[in-house]
Formats: C-alpha cells, structure tokens, sequence
C-alpha cells in the first residue's frame, strides 16, 4: 500500500507540473535526482515554470538530448519528435528569458598574439615578419590562441615586444647598420621529379623560397641537394631565379652544396632553386631516372655583404609618405608620417598628447643620425606602445556595475578586422568609425561583406579553421604518414573551407562536399586518376566515402596515433568539434589499453578495444566515442582506404547512443547530417568564440540559436553565420564589470 501511494503521489506531481515535467521524471530523473546525482546533475529539484533561473543546467540538458546522447543506450528513449518538442519548449524559454534579462557578456584586455602581430605588421608597415621568431608561443583556450584570458602578459614577454619592435623598425626603414643573417629554407621533401608551380618551365622540382633582402647589397645563396643513394655524386645542373627571372646557372653534386654570390635590391623576393631538364649539350638529363627522394634539400640565404643603401622597398615606400627637402621641413614630415602610423596601430586618432611623446622619439633618433634614424626610433616606439599591443575598450564610468552598452564606432571596427582580417582596421573601415556611422546596421553589413571579399579574409581560414578543424596539428600528428604529404593534407582542408568562404556556400558543404581540392601526390594516394602536377585543382568527388571532412587526410591523420588509427581519438573529435558536445571524462585510475596484453587475444584493432571495454569502468566513456570511430576503421592512419586489417575483413558496424546504425564513413556522415542543427550551432559557437576571444557560455546560447534560426532559410550561407555575429548584442555590445 504505501508503495502504491507513492507511486500515486508521483504521478499527482508530475501531471501537476505538466508534460514537460512528466517527460524528465519518465526519462531523466532516474538517474539525474538528489540521491543518485548522476554527473551532478539533479533534474527533480529543477523548476520548468523558472526555466531562466537555471539557464547553465538547462542549456547542458538541451545540448545532451539534441545530440542523441540522453537517455543512454540501454535505457528507455522517447522518439525523435518527442524528444525535439521538449527542447524546443526549453530553448523558448530559455531565450525569452534572456531577453528579458539581455548580458552580452564582457571580454578581458586583449594582446595581440602571434598570427595577429605577423598580419598587424603586414598591414601597418607592408612587411612580412615571421613572428615564430620575435615573440614567444601563444597559450590556447576553447581551442583558440586569441582568447583574452589565456593570452597572459609577463616581464620575459614584454622584453620580447621590446626587442620585436626594435629589429621589425630597423627593416622596415631599411638601417644601414643591419648586419649579416642566415636563413636556411627546407624543402618540404617527396619527389621533384615533376615541374612545380612557379619555376621556369624546362625544369623539375626545386624549391621556391620569399626573402626578404633587408638592404640592397650582396647575398650568398647556399644550396644543397639530397638523394636515396648514399655515395652517389653524379652532378646536376641547376638553376636560380629571383622574381621569375634566372640570374644564375651552375652545377651541384649530391651531398655538396652549391653556392653563387649575388648583387641583390632590397626587398621581398621570389627566389627559386631548380633543376634543367637537359644537360648544356641539350641531352636529357639523367635525373629523371634516379630515386624519388631526390631534390633540393635546403637553401641557406646569407646577408647583406657590402651594403650599398636601403634601397627601394614597399616598406619603406608605406612610411615615408613625404620627404623633407630641406630642413626646416623635417618636423612637419616627421609629424605628418608618424601621426598616420600611429593612427592605423593605434586603431584610433591620435591625440596631442601621441604626439608629443613620438616626437620626442623622432627628436632622440634625430639628433644621433638622420632624418631616417628619427622615424625609426619613433617607430619601435608605436610598436611597443600599449595601445598598439593591447586592445582597449572602455567602460563608461556612468554607468553602474552590470549595466549594458555599446561599444564605440571605432572599438567595433577593431573587432571586426580583428575578427575577420585578424589585423587592424584599413583606412576606410577607421574613417566611418571617426565618422560615428560604422554601427548602422547598412554600414556594418556593407564593410562586413567587403572585408569577407577582401583576400585578407583568409585569416578565416588560416587561424579560425586552422585551430577549429585542427590543420595546425597536421604537421606534428605523430603518425607515420605514408610519403611527405602532410602539406597536402592540410592544404586540401584550408582550400575546401576557402571555397566555402569565397563562393558564399552552406556551412554544411564541411560536412559533404561532393568536391575536393588536390594535387598530383594526394590524388595519387586517394586513388583519383588523371591528375597531374603540383598545382592544387578542384575535383569531383565519386565515392561517397570521400564527401566532406570526414573523407580528408587532415582529419584521418591528427585522429590517429603513431603506428595505427585511433577509433577513441576520432570519436572524441567528432563529438566535440562537429557536434559541440564534451567528450566524457575518464574515471580516476581507468588502465590505459594493454595493446601487448591485447593482441595476444585479438587479430584486430576492434577486438583489442572491445577486450578493453569488457572493463564495466571504461565502457562508460568507449560506448559514445568508440562507435564513431569504429565506422571509419576502412581508413588508415593516413587516410588510406583499406578493407582487411591483416587477413580479417574491417568490421565498420556500429550502433550510435540513440540506436543509429552505422556502417561505414558514409552512414556516418549521413547521421551527422540528420543532426545538422546540432553541427552548425557548433560551428556557430565555434564562430562566436573566435570572434569575441572568450569562451561561450550559457547566456550566449540565445544569440547562438537566433544565428543559427536566421542562416536556415539560405541552407546555412557562410555569409549569414558572419553576418549574424557581427550584427549581436555580444558582438556590439559590453556588460560593466563590477
């Protein structure tokens, strides 16, 4: 009796809190109750009429059953459509309570990380630095190197900034007290028995190099060459060219360097080592017949020796926008170059106060050399600026702690370019900002449309996809890749998400392109024929295993493990990265997979992992990552199609967390696609952290789904995904800190 008054009571409690109520009670809070505290999570005390009050918890429970991945194998599961009603109640709720209680949220003081000083500098003074050299590595967080709070200040780094500005100025202005450097370019490796783009035609593999010659004056280029055989020392005629042009001839023998000493103009050069394809009796050369690892394996670039002058460098063309014909006009040429630099560094118009500082600078370097020495000190001192290394944006004192506001014309413009050119502002971006116009939502959307078109938007693509689809990995992925082809690797995955970018495709084209990008060497190793050369074309795709992401060498290999695939490791991706949900953490003390121990019972990878979850403690996390991974078993650490592992036939059956059947890397796709809400909130979230430079949290989520309700009706446009952050509140808007 008392077990059925019980029983009675429930149901009198959850008709009274309706279906939505009846719904947690019948599916969730078996697990999910003060008693059990499953995940720490107590879905019986939560209250549905108070949805806003419990956004962060709310928010985790949507995300858990959008994906599939509530309730768990094996227990009851409502169907689709009942499971997308609640959450859809859910997120109404949580959004109409959001926007009754708006938080944009606030981002911490931003620095200029790596990637963004290298494009600043580009910019600001027309000069390509590597950046990997002058500044310390960056921290990552959400996945991301230019989050605010990981982006952390110390005295080493300043010094470094210091430093940094100190020999970036002196290039840039072209000193003539810039001593000798070497520089050694390493070829990628693979064959160069075949033409490669950029060097003259007649000629086969090489290697094409951008220098920058820092002053005009003499150079000495050492080359040397590599090959499969070890006392072969055959010589070989090759060839070098500076901007296309040839400029020297001479012979090499393997294992000896070959050097030539030239008169070269300041400036970035095109310079490319190559060989002839004939002998200088015009017979063909023999090279075409040795080992395929035969090529150019380093060129080292030494200089200036005996430097004649600055000479006439885009640099120097950006900063010295007049020239002082006499002495009296030093002053206002220096005022007028230095206040245009430090308008573009500064993000802003400078005040009297700038200038007076540089000024002083210009005076120093002045009164020590030349007209030229004064810009330069006054220059390394923009560059150590604080407003030039940080992003500021002020509160305004007027208002109290928790209010929201707009951020100005011109903090908005520096959070555009940064997000989407990861520079500083052009000239016509700053001028509407000055103006007070660029927040017109016409405005904002023509210069948002502009900086997309322009082709520093491909930070997009270096830096966002770069970090969100892990191509910066590609190159230190400890697997065994068959061949040098990682570059490849990484290349096809940047030109895919370019294509989406320029040619305004839906978000989904990730996920199934039926077209890739590839050169002679990758197409080789997928197996497509009739592709010739080192130039990246567009392809068809015909194997339906191939479509999209899933299919490309980048995500195969950085998924995989030195000497074999990893199902976990490509489950885990894909949860977290496509579908936005955190992988499960391992219990404390779970022993790692015995593989020794393992194969002496099992003939397959498969097999081994299945011993390994015999384990009751690890089963709980292997039975949402490893089927994923399972169903991309036919490709190979390198992305290989394969069907045996050994003599055993691959088995790539498996069963996802709400019962979808899987059966190989196209069912896969196909399942992500049935779920591509969930793939572009990801993708939107993705976007959002990137563009803001914080991590995304649950009073965001409303902005997420507004994005992602708004790009729908284009089959999720790129453009409508960019255009979306730009125009929100988190984007526009701050909240004052306390």
């Amino acid at each position: 009796m008392k077990w059925f008054l019980l029983t009675l009571a429930a149901a009198a409690a959850a008709y009274a809190g309706g279906p939505d109520r009846a719904f947690l009670d019948q599916y969730c809070v078996t697990c999910h109750n003060e008693r059990a505290k499953t995940a720490s999570l107590m879905l019986d005390k939560m209250d549905l009429n108070h949805v806003g009050d419990g956004a962060e918890t709310w928010e985790k429970v949507v995300r858990k059953l959008k994906a599939g991945m509530m309730p768990p194998s094996g227990a009851r599961r409502p169907d689709r459509a009942t499971i997308d009603a609640f959450t859809a109640k859910l997120e109404a709720e949580l959004d109409r309570a959001a926007a009754a209680k708006p938080n944009p949220g606030a981002t911490a003081l931003h620095r200029l990380n790596r990637s963004e000083y290298t494009n600043v500098i580009r910019d600001l003074l027309a000069l390509d630095v590597d950046a990997t050299t002058l500044l310390t590595p960056d921290d990552s967080s959400e996945g991301f190197d230019n989050i605010a709070d990981a982006l952390k200040v110390s005295p080493a780094l300043l010094e470094r900034y210091v430093s940094a500005a100190e020999k970036v100025s002196r290039v840039a202005v072209g000193d003539p007290s810039i001593g000798g450097t070497a520089v050694t370019y390493r070829s990628e490796g693979g064959s160069q028995r075949e033409h490669s783009e950029g060097l003259p035609f007649g000629t086969h593999g090489g290697i094409l190099i951008n220098h920058l010659f820092p002053l005009d004056g003499e150079y000495t280029f050492k080359v040397k060459a590599s090959t499969g055989l070890p006392y072969d020392h055959r010589i070989q005629n090759i060839e070098v060219t500076v901007d296309g042009a040839p400029v020297a001839v001479g012979k090499i023998g393997y294992y000896d360097a070959g050097e030539f000493r030239l008169k070269m103009n300041a400036g970035p050069r095109a310079v490319g080592v190559t060989f002839s394809d004939k002998d200088r009796t015009g017979a063909n050369d023999l090279f075409q017949n040795l080992p395929n690892n035969i090529g150019i394996s380093s060129v080292t670039v030494t200089g200036p020796l005996n430097p004649t002058g600055p000479g006439d460098t885009p640099s120097r063309r950006r900063i010295f926008i007049c020239r002082p014909s006499a002495g009296e006009d030093e002053l206002p040429c220096a005022r007028k170059i230095l206040s245009t630099l430090a308008t573009r560094a500064f993000r802003r118009p400078v005040t009297d106060a700038d200038m007076e500082k540089l000024m002083g600078f210009y005076q120093r370097g002045r009164n020590d050399g030349d007209f030229d020495s004064g810009i330069e000190m006054a220059l390394a001192r923009v560059l150590v600026s604080a407003d030039f290394v940080f992003r500021f944006e002020k509160e305004p004192s007027s208002l109290p702690a928790g209010a929201t506001y707009r951020i100005s014309d011109l903090e908005l413009a520096s959070r555009l370019s940064f997000f989407l050119w990861s520079s500083i502002p052009d000239d016509e971006l700053l001028k509407l900002a000055v103006a007070g116009k660029l927040h017109e939502p016409a405005v904002l959307a023509q210069q948002t449309r502009r900086m997309l078109a322009d082709g520093r938007s491909r930070a997009l693509v270096n830096n966002f996809a770069g970090q969100w689809l892990a191509l910066r990995e590609v190159k230190n992925a400890p697997a065994q890749v068959a061949g040098n082809i990682r570059q490849s690797f990484r290349h096809e995955t940047e030109l895919l998400f370019e294509s989406i970018l320029r040619e305004d495709r839906s978000m989904l084209t990730l996920l199934d392109s039926d077209y890739t990008f590839v050169d002679d060497r990758l197409a080789k190793h997928y197996g497509i024929p009739n592709v010739y050369g080192s130039q990246f074309r567009r392809v068809a795709i015909t194997d339906d295993n191939r479509r999209g992401l899933l299919g490309q060498g980048s995500f195969l290999l950085v998924t995989s493990v030195a000497d074999r695939t990893s199902p976990v490791a490509r489950g885990k991706w894909v949860l977290e990265n496509l579908l936005g949900m955190p992988a499960p953490t391992p219990p404390p003390n779970v022993p790692p997979l015995d593989e020794d121990k393992a194969k002496s019972k099992a003939t397959t990878l498969r097999q081994m992992m299945e011993e390994h979850r015999s384990n009751p403690t690890c089963a709980a996390c292997h039975k949402i990552m490893d089927p994923i991974g399972f169903t991309l078993e036919n490709f190979d650490l390198n992305g290989k199609w394969k069907t045996l592992e050994g003599k055993t036939p691959i088995d790539a059956s498996s069963e996802l967390v709400d019962g979808t059947k899987l059966n190989g890397p196209a069912s896969l796709r196909e399942a992500l696609l049935g779920r591509s809400d969930m793939f572009v909130t990801t993708a939107t979230e993705k976007l959002l952290t990137y563009a803001m430079g914080r991590a995304v949290h649950s009073y965001d989520m409303p902005t997420v789904r507004s994005i992602v309700r708004d790009a729908a009706p284009s089959d999720y446009r790129f453009s409508k995904f960019i255009l979306g952050i730009v125009e929100s509140d988190p984007f526009q808007m701050r909240i004052k800190k306390d």
